[in-house]
């Protein structure tokens, strides 16, 4: 295997390890939930990323030939991570999950076509 794309692997590889810890202490450290979305989401998408394609590169060099599913795994995380945070956050919105005032501001509040007839109970407010 040439020696660039050794080091390019190894790039990736290292870049990917950094993300995904970057990611993991930005869940483990920060203060609410809306802002522990962006540890999972932004960092650890793009640490696996890079893994991901890594693997392929690494495997490409090694066969000869590129292998698919690497690919399809790395296109899937792409499309599915920003959907999968923005339910998560348009829920988070929808039961009214207390935030820090650190964030600056009030996160903008559902539309009155969003909330629907009975919106869902608070976990805190119990069900009567």
């Amino acid at each position: 295997m040439p020696f660039l794309v050794e080091a390019l692997i190894s790039l990736l590889l290292l870049a990917g390890g950094v993300f995904v810890f970057i990611g993991s202490l930005g869940m483990a450290h920060l203060r609410d939930f809306y802002m522990r979305l962006h540890g999972p989401t932004k960092a650890t998408t793009l640490g696996i990323g890079c893994m991901l394609i890594a693997s392929m590169g690494y495997f490409w060099s090694v066969d000869g030939k590129p292998d698919i599913q690497e690919l399809l795994i790395t296109l899937f995380l792409f499309i599915t991570a920003p959907v999968s945070a923005h339910l998560l956050a348009k829920t988070g919105l929808h039961m009214r999950l207390k935030h820090t005032e650190k964030t600056q501001g009030k996160p903008v509040e559902l539309r009155s076509e969003e909330v629907g007839e009975k919106p869902v109970l608070h976990p805190d407010k119990g069900h009567g």
